[in-house]
């Protein structure tokens, strides 16, 4: 049997759109795109300034790019994004109630894009374990991840070794990590490091801040008694060279 359709249920000619749209859509999306490019590399600029600004008054150095001073560490920020690279870096040295602290501030950028501003102040000696201390909201978890203490106040501590991280975390650095802030993800211990990622573009009052909380931090931890005249020789207590900004270069 031979079906035939009706003139009314013929087939709808095809809808096409006019070659005009396709390139109105993709000039749009040029000129969108180059803006969101131009619009980040006003801040970048902007942030630069502003970085380069406050290293010069509070008398430190500052440097655009370093490519070696991310891997002086190895856990916390570093371990969770990348090494990266540090961009506008600047180094100087800081006072806390203890003495005189060694510190960097910089952007840590991962694949083009900052991920964090890292705030580290130095310790005179190395401490007995790597603890890191993450918000409960952060997404922590990565590979060989350490160990997994517990919580430590709104934080919760994964640890290079259970026995000697729980003689280092007393009621004191429990109350000096809370005073660090919910914005910075995590605080972590390493070596002879104290060190926090703050959320990208972080302006230099809060880095002021987080760099006074990470002092007394690292006062916690590392506590010693500032002798003017090992001060004035250049050594510490323990005899080891005090600070002398160089980019770059592991000790």
């Amino acid at each position: 049997m031979i079906f035939v359709l009706a003139a009314e249920a013929a087939t709808l000619a095809p809808v096409g759109i006019p070659a005009w749209v396709w390139f109105t859509v993709a000039a749009v999306a040029g000129v969108a795109g180059f803006a969101l490019l131009a619009t980040d590399r006003a801040q970048r600029t902007a942030r630069n300034r502003e970085r380069r600004r406050w290293a010069a008054l509070r008398g430190w150095q500052f440097e655009e790019t370093d490519h070696v001073l991310p891997t002086r560490w190895e856990s916390g920020a570093i371990a969770y994004y990348g090494t990266g690279v540090a961009k506008d870096v600047v180094a100087g040295s800081t006072f806390t109630a203890d003495g005189r602290r060694q510190v960097y501030v910089l952007d840590h950028e991962n694949g083009g894009k900052v991920t964090s501003v890292l705030v580290a102040v130095r310790c005179r000696r190395p401490l007995p374990v790597v603890v890191e201390l993450w918000l409960s909201t952060v997404p922590f978890q990565r590979h060989q991840m350490p160990d997994l203490l517990g919580p430590v106040g709104s934080r919760y501590a994964f640890v290079g070794e259970l026995p000697a991280a729980r003689k280092l975390i007393t009621p004191d650095l429990v109350d000096a990590a809370e005073e660090i802030g919910a914005d910075v993800t995590v605080v972590w211990l390493e070596n002879d490091w104290v060190l926090a990622a703050a959320p990208p573009g972080a302006s230099p009052a809060r880095l002021e801040r987080l760099l006074r909380d990470l002092g007394e931090l690292a006062d916690v931890v590392d506590p010693f008694e500032a002798d003017p005249e090992l001060e004035a020789s250049g050594t510490d207590g323990g005899g080891a060279e005090v600070y002398r900004p160089q980019f770059g270069r592991k000790s």
